[in-house]
């Protein structure tokens, strides 16, 4: 990595900060029209990503991972040719980029689907969505008692489980739900398959990084870039802010600094993934208000000046690049990307768009509000 900020300060401008190029293991990239406007986000900046398979219908099948995967592909190369979407357009977009593909875990998948899609090369892993739990996970898992036989196989196989770690009682406040999972799911599914390589998706709470700091070297878990910036606060400063509305819900501060903590300490438990999670304009303020925050087109902006105001920048790139490839049995990426700093208070510099109109292959492009809107993010990708 290159030279960077030292723990006392922040790095001049015009300081250039190079990283192996790194991966994203939590994307939502969804399908059709939406997936072509918002392919070329994360294709920009990161080598390889975990797809989610959250889908209507869902991807329960290798078949429709290859299938799917094809789409991403296809996509992609449209992007290309069409050029950089707007927002961060002077960045290119990554012609090896490479989707990782996932199984929507169901009580009636059969075991062999997994088995076979790992061995075709087509499957990286499955997901286990709490049926109700977030956004299309209504064909979920409601009892993991039912998918016995399935995490039997995906543990003698290596096939990592991806969990959206939530109770769904309602009984059980939201924004209790997590640290609740881990009592009632976590802990004793880890007892029943010791063997089993588990992501403790986009986690939330002091509890969670300080269970999956004191677990065994099986579980891991991944850190989203708005659950660094923001608490449950921010849902509702200066109105309701439906743009800061996601699933797992953010947190007290308390909960926001423990992950900071946990993202910048160098442990290699924790790791990048996003979440990612597009929903056009008009779902966001809808009746709905669908979860999700579209941080995908200044992702590696967004945990650089995290890491920077923690002082932690010379670790960032084990972070985003080393940690997660070496939990998934994956050679980390050859290639390199370069961040540089600017100055934030400069009439030059460039600010998040307020909105992102993007080309998705019809007449009428997509509409989203990135994350970070309207602000000046310390960290450009050059």
């Amino acid at each position: 990595m290159s030279p960077t900020a030292s723990a006392s300060g922040p790095a001049a401008p015009g300081t250039r900060l190079t990283i192996r190029r790194p991966d994203d293991w939590h994307v939502h990239l969804r399908d059709g029209a939406m997936l072509r406007a918002v392919v070329g986000h994360t294709a920009r900046q990161f080598a390889r990503a975990i797809v989610m398979p959250n889908l209507r219908p869902p991807i329960t099948t290798a078949a429709a991972a290859a299938a799917y995967r094809q789409r991403i592909l296809a996509a992609l190369g449209e992007s290309d040719a069409a050029g950089a979407p707007a927002g961060p357009a002077s960045a290119p977009f990554g012609a090896d980029f490479t989707p990782l593909m996932t199984a929507y875990l169901t009580e009636s998948l059969d075991p062999a689907e997994l088995e076979r899609g790992q061995a075709e090369g087509i499957l990286t892993a499955a997901k286990l969505y709490p049926a109700g739990a977030t956004t299309n996970s209504d064909a979920g898992v409601r009892d993991l008692a039912h998918i016995g036989p399935v995490l039997e196989t995906m543990e003698r196989i290596g096939l990592p489980l991806l969990i959206h770690g939530e109770v769904t009682d309602p009984a059980v406040d939201i924004f209790d739900r997590e640290a609740v999972f881990i009592e009632r799911q976590l802990i004793p599914l880890l007892e029943r398959h010791p063997g089993l390589k588990v992501v403790f998706e986009h986690i939330t709470t002091a509890d969670a990084a300080a269970f999956v700091a004191e677990a065994g070297p099986n579980l891991a878990a991944t850190i989203t870039p708005h659950h660094l910036h923001i608490n449950r606060n921010s849902l509702f400063a200066g109105g309701l802010r439906p743009d800061f509305y996601c699933l797992p819900v953010a947190k007290r501060e308390r909960h926001r600094l423990a992950l900071r903590a946990a993202a910048t300490s160098g442990n290699p438990k924790f790791f990048l993934g996003t979440d990612t999670a597009p929903h056009a304009r008009e779902a966001k303020e809808s009746a709905c208000g669908c979860a999700g925050i579209y941080n995908a087109p200044y992702a590696i902006e967004s945990y650089a000046a995290v890491f920077e105001q923690e002082g932690a920048l010379e670790r960032l790139e084990a972070f985003a690049s080393t940690f997660g490839p070496r939990f998934y049995g994956l050679p980390p990426n050859t290639g390199s990307l370069t961040l540089e700093r600017q100055d934030t208070e400069a009439e030059t510099a460039e600010a998040v768009p307020v909105a992102l109109e993007l080309a998705n292959g019809t007449s009428t492009p997509t509409r989203l509000v990135p994350f970070h809107a309207g602000e000046v993010l310390p960290w450009r990708l050059v």
